[in-house]
């Protein structure tokens, strides 16, 4: 199964790289933070439980996957591709098919938060 959500910003991968990092994490969204860093991933809390994720810069922005998770949970977070190619989309995926619509919303609210969170948190950078 998989989502994308499209925001209206225009940022390049430079951007994504130095700003959207797991020492950034809890200024970006409510829902993650990091328990313990470990080279260049971590423990981190989500709205799920504790999992390890892993943190990689890939072509065109970042990538997070929860490591320990049934579910396989990856999103990438990048600009300059398709779908929408001066925007940033967030592109998350779990390993099922199908899902309970509980988890669905859930899934739905976690990308939210990183949507709202990369909005406000760009523009606290601006000012």
């Amino acid at each position: 199964m998989e989502k994308f959500n499209i925001i209206d910003l225009d940022v390049d991968e430079h951007w994504i790289h130095e700003h959207i990092t797991l020492e950034n994490l809890d200024k970006i969204t409510e829902t993650n933070f990091v328990l313990e860093k470990k080279g260049s991933d971590a423990l981190i809390g989500t709205l799920w439980g504790e999992f390890d994720v892993s943190y990689d810069k890939i072509n065109g922005g970042v990538r997070f996957a929860l490591t320990s998770c049934p579910n396989a949970l990856a999103w990438t977070i990048t600009t300059g591709f398709p779908p929408e190619r001066e925007k940033l989309i967030i592109h998350a995926t779990i390993n099922r098919t199908r899902k309970p619509q509980e988890f669905i919303d859930e899934m739905d609210e976690f990308l939210e938060d990183w949507e709202e969170g990369l909005l406000k948190f760009y523009k606290e950078l601006q000012s």
